[in-house]
């Protein structure tokens, strides 16, 4: 009974089957090619562009899709399902646009906004730093003021679509550290600024198809356009957006699970030990029930979330809890599922190996699990204690 947790209208409904049969017929007969490669999914990319997936939950008016956040997740679930690797550089995306769209002036919005919901590349987000990943806070990248505009000098890390992007969204600091996030700003930053650059995509565990770079700002100067908002206000603008994201990881941790669960079925039937199928064995039922369940749950705590943000109500504590238990189911079902595949499943014949290894990082992204628990912690304690 697959993916049943999702109350869905009929457009949504037709949506899903759109990217389901797009993800089945287009994005999966590469996709463990690509995984072993590293071939950045381009083609894909822009054919999901022009199927209006990457503009999805985007204002009219600016170009963008106008649909509501639960139609955008159970976009982005389907197509982890299939490849993880293009999903998070559609999340990553996301960010950047999500950025501009909730606090860009309109001028900004018409210069850099309206051409990516137009198709015409891709964005990224960049904040994560060598030395601050959860603690976002502690960010070095130092932005000055410089002859009517702004100075950008340090080093960013983890950016994802860092070397693709026609447009970035920096957080860069504005004031001493000890002004913590009061002191740190945002600004758009074309990809072919001067002073502009960008290392070699990392060489990691898993999402290996996707660009992930560190960026390199070397006395980038930037015009007082650039700057989001005024120059104490990066902070709070990352954490809103961020909440937003962890809406995305926690879709693509239920498409992951979903991958899980799905090819676990199949090898359970199919595969015979001790004159039966491993489906006739308790253990393995058991197993299989575990992974059906914790997804159903990660779905409605996500749809609860989404709804929360589409009604324009608080929804940061159902975020993190969304992020927190789907990120930790997807990585249970992935250990299911390499269990119940024994030593196939830790080659690379069979999927569920890549899953796996993708899981591990819907944990650490958009905040980490022990981050994510301080997050609900805080919010708890500040309903029992208002004063």
């Amino acid at each position: 009974m697959p993916d049943t947790a999702w109350e869905l209208d009929g457009e949504q409904l037709a949506l899903r089957e759109r990217v389901r049969s797009f993800a089945e017929v287009e994005v999966r007969p590469g996709a463990a090619q690509r995984d072993a490669s590293g071939e950045f999914p381009e083609k894909l990319v822009q054919q999901l562009q022009r199927m209006g997936i990457f503009s999805l939950p985007f204002p009219t008016r600016y170009g963008g899709g106008g649909r509501d956040m639960v139609s955008y997740l159970v976009a982005v679930e389907e197509l982890a399902r299939v490849d993880a690797s293009l999903t998070i550089t559609l999340l990553a995306h996301t960010l950047c646009l999500s950025h501009l769209a909730a606090f860009g002036r309109e001028e900004q919005q018409v210069r850099a906004l309206e051409p990516l919901l137009r198709g015409e590349g891709i964005g990224a987000w960049a904040l994560s730093e060598p030395g601050a990943g959860s603690d976002a806070g502690g960010i070095q990248t130092v932005a000055l003021r410089d002859a009517g505009g702004w100075r950008l000098d340090g080093n960013k890390y983890f950016i994802t679509n860092g070397s693709r992007a026609r447009t970035l969204v920096v957080m860069a600091r504005t004031g001493d550290l000890a002004d913590c996030d009061r002191a740190i700003a945002a600004f758009i930053v074309p990809s072919d600024t001067n002073g502009l650059s960008h290392g070699k995509n990392l060489d990691k565990l898993g999402f290996r198809s996707s660009d992930t770079v560190p960026l390199f700002f070397k006395e980038v100067r930037l015009p007082e356009a650039a700057l989001i908002g005024s120059p104490d206000q990066g902070f709070h603008q990352a954490m809103q957006v961020l909440d937003l994201g962890r809406l995305g990881m926690a879709a693509m941790s239920i498409g992951i699970g979903q991958a899980c669960l799905e090819a676990s079925l199949v090898y359970a039937r199919k595969r015979n030990a001790f004159g039966q199928p491993l489906a006739e064995f308790e253990g393995i039922q058991w197993m299989l029930a575990d992974q059906a369940t914790e997804l159903d749950a990660a779905r409605l705590l996500l749809q609860r979330a989404a709804r929360l943000r589409d009604a324009g109500r608080p929804f940061s504590a159902e975020a993190s809890m969304a992020k927190l238990f789907a990120s930790e189911s997807a990585m249970r079902a992935a250990l299911k599922a390499v269990q119940i595949h024994g030593g196939h499943g830790y080659t690379r014949s069979f999927e569920v190996e890549r899953y796996f290894r993708e899981a591990k990082l819907c944990e650490i992204g958009e905040g980490t699990s022990e981050i994510q628990r301080l997050i609900i912690a805080r919010h708890l304690l500040r309903e029992e204690c208002p004063s």
